[in-house]
């Protein structure tokens, strides 16, 4: 069983994401909706959590990107680019931007992000920080110390109904105490893209973007 950590004071912030180009992110909203649509739901999502981590108390904030930056990106971050291989090695790879804990990292589908549920990220005497997703996959992932990433992701087989369950497995092997956050719903289809858009908070540019299209007919 590790020693636990002490609390150390607000968390360093990672998003990992891609650029929202069209045919190349939310491949699975297609059909019904088209390559253009996807990617527009796709920036409205990376934009409403962007803009949720900046207004969330942090020590740093990191834009882990693959793609170039563009107009959906708010002043206040460092943007790192994502290292090459697999999912697990790319989150891996991203806690090694930080250079001292706390660390959370968060993805670019659960637009319905809140502050609240990041604000005692890192004031808590964790070990470790676990938000799993309703696919079984998961949205957040963090550590106290955040150079015991790369063992504990490394290796993680991902996008599958067990993604989840297993990287917490790690979690609790390693004799970690682990914070369990939310569940939420992660877009990846049409019919999760009108559930989480009603579930969003109010000026929720990604729900703007679902109901828009909606009225358009689509």
């Amino acid at each position: 069983m590790s020693a636990r950590l002490p609390v150390t004071g607000p968390a360093t912030l990672l998003v990992i994401a891609k650029e929202p180009v069209p045919g190349r992110v939310k491949t699975r909203l297609t059909p019904p909706y088209t390559p253009q649509e996807a990617a527009a739901l796709a920036e409205a999502a990376l934009a409403d959590t962007l803009h949720t981590v900046l207004e969330a108390p942090a020590r740093r904030r990191v834009l882990v990107l693959d793609g170039a930056p563009g107009p959906w990106l708010p002043p206040g971050f460092d943007i790192v680019p994502q290292e090459a291989g697999g999912l697990d090695e790319r989150i891996a790879a991203a806690f090694g931007h930080c250079d001292r804990g706390p660390a959370l990292l968060v993805g670019m589908d659960t637009p319905q992000l809140t502050t609240d549920l990041l604000a005692g990220i890192g004031r808590e005497g964790h070990d470790a920080w676990f938000g799993p997703a309703a696919d079984g996959g998961f949205w957040a992932l963090g550590f106290a110390a955040p150079a015991r990433a790369a063992a504990l992701v490394r290796g993680v087989p991902m996008s599958t109904d067990r993604t989840g369950a297993m990287q917490r497995c790690r979690l609790v092997e390693a004799g970690l105490s682990v914070s369990d956050l939310p569940k939420l719903r992660d877009v990846d289809t049409a019919a999760d893209a009108a559930a989480v858009a009603a579930c969003c908070p109010p000026g929720s540019r990604f729900a703007a973007t679902v109901n828009s299209l909606a009225e358009a007919g689509r």
